[in-house]
């Protein structure tokens, strides 16, 4: 068919309309991680719609812990210690040889704590001395009954010194019985010794589950209440980590905290956390579907959810994370003195649900990092000393209430700061240490993150940030100018590993 003159037109109209719609498909849809607004939100959208209910709710705490043979453990939220870079069971007897064949008596179970009729708080660490001369104890059980009765629920015990077995639980306040179920190394897998029941009552102004201790002033676990700049700055930060080094296996869904910080750039706000939010170590793959909350607490939901419109400041997509070449090449815990890291999120595309979208630390505020030395052992107790310090986070079992510990600072060996009565739970880490806290304006600088504790005792570590000694300050320098084109966005690898000594 010819073409005359309208015919041309119309054809011609046709053609830009067609040009412009693959133009602006191709904008849409194209790949996350160059950095343009197009492809921050294509890549919000996926994480968004990746947060399903059922994910959120299977999501559990990384939260790190060292027993006290010095092996790492990933602890879940039911208290169930899943080894980290290595294969060895918690509370795994290290005896070698073959069993005892001779050994006829079962282990000893004495000094249950806690004992019959006692109250305590959550969390409380349970523990039992369990003896055995002859054989070894092999393992031990701890078995809770519910205040109703009848559901019972057991958890394997941690060997720690002095033949004490461990196992720290958050436990709803009610009246509750527990026992302890011993095993050795004996022939035929072992005899098998059980201690009666104990009763006991949990509640929260009991044995230090919230309440105060040391020298007064030492808070162990309680709401964060103050509001203030650090409640709007800090939230909760969801992630994935790859279950096998081959990235091939499924992914497991994991939650932290994290503290919005002062960047001074512009196109990006940055979030500070620790570095094993950030990077799996022992997998060797930065997390991918990236989500953080911000003051979760206001949330008018009943909890964490799939809607960010309940959430105050909505959700917020990060791009990409930064951690140190020291922590990423080595394995939890050779290297906790690297345990802090950024999320790097972008002004265009980062923003779901509600608060208005924009640039994050414009909607939230945030905190200054303080890379100078703080306060630590300055011999004055309570919270009027220079080194009293606050630790906050968003715990997974107090979910969605903002968490917090505060007492004077002090050391564990030379990589670490160290509060030696917290208690904050799993979802804590990453969570900001503020000193000194202006308690009116929940406001201060920030000094260290949340870290790692034991398997067999309370406290909590905070790696050490201060400039030049450690790489904190040239993390941070890599965040606030790092390209957004720059950085990889293949599920694994979308990060930077900087090298900065």
């Amino acid at each position: 068919m010819a073409l005359n003159g309208r015919n041309f037109s119309y054809f011609k109209t046709i053609t830009i309309i067609v040009v412009w719609a693959l133009l602006m498909a191709g904008n849409l849809w194209a790949q996350p991680g160059n950095g343009s607004a197009g492809s921050q939100g294509v890549k919000k959208a996926r994480v968004i719609d990746h947060w399903t209910k059922d994910r959120m709710e299977s999501a559990t705490p990384r939260d790190l812990r060292i027993d006290p043979r010095g092996l790492g453990y990933l602890r879940h939220a039911n208290g169930f210690l899943q080894p980290y870079g290595h294969k060895v069971a918690a509370g795994q007897n290290p005896q070698k040889g073959p069993p005892n064949n001779s050994d006829n008596s079962p282990p000893q179970i004495s000094n249950m704590d806690p004992s019959q009729g006692e109250t305590v708080g959550s969390p409380h660490t349970f523990s039992a001395t369990i003896t055995d001369p002859e054989s070894g104890v092999k393992s031990a059980t701890f078995t809770f009954l519910y205040p109703d009765g009848v559901t019972t629920q057991s958890f394997n015990a941690n060997q720690g010194t002095n033949d004490v077995w461990n196992v720290e639980l958050n436990i709803s306040d009610g009246n509750w019985q527990w026992q302890v179920t011993a095993k050795n190394n004996g022939s035929k897998g072992g005899l098998t010794s059980t201690s009666s029941w104990v009763d006991f009552t949990v509640s929260a102004s009991g044995g230090g589950g919230g309440g105060s201790g040391g020298n007064g002033d030492t808070i162990t676990n309680a709401e964060w209440t103050a509001g203030g700049a650090v409640q709007t700055a800090m939230g909760r930060i969801y992630f994935e980590m790859p279950n096998n080094a081959k990235r091939k296996g499924p992914w497991g869904g994991y939650v932290c905290s994290g503290t919005v910080v002062n960047d001074g750039t512009t196109g990006r706000s940055v979030i500070l956390t620790a570095a094993h939010c950030v990077y799996d170590d022992a997998n060797k793959a930065f997390a991918r579907n990236v989500l953080f909350i911000p003051n979760q607490a206001d949330t008018t939901g009943s909890g964490t959810d799939t809607n960010c419109n309940n959430d105050p400041l909505g959700c917020w997509v990060p791009s990409f994370g930064v951690v140190d070449d020291d922590w990423s090449s080595r394995v939890f815990p050779n290297n906790v003195a690297w345990d802090y890291a950024y999320y790097v999120v972008s002004d265009s595309g980062a923003h779901s649900g509600n608060g208005g979208g924009g640039a994050l630390d414009s909607a939230t505020g945030d905190l200054t990092i303080d890379f100078s030395a703080p306060h630590v052992n300055d011999g004055v107790e309570g919270n009027t000393s220079n080194d009293f310090t606050h630790a906050l986070g968003y715990s997974y079992s107090e979910d969605p209430h903002f968490m917090y510990c505060a007492e004077d600072m002090t050391t564990e060996g030379s990589d670490n700061w160290w509060l030696p009565s917290c208690g904050l739970s799993g979802g804590s880490s990453g969570g900001a240490w503020v000193q000194p806290m202006n308690t009116g304006t929940g406001d201060g600088p920030v000094i260290s993150v949340n870290s790692w504790g034991y398997t067999t005792s309370p406290g909590m570590a905070g790696p050490i940030l201060v400039d030049p000694a450690t790489s904190a300050q040239c993390l941070y320098n890599t965040a606030t100018s790092e390209s957004f084109g720059s950085v990889p966005s293949a599920d694994g690898e979308a990060g930077v590993i900087d090298t900065c000594f």
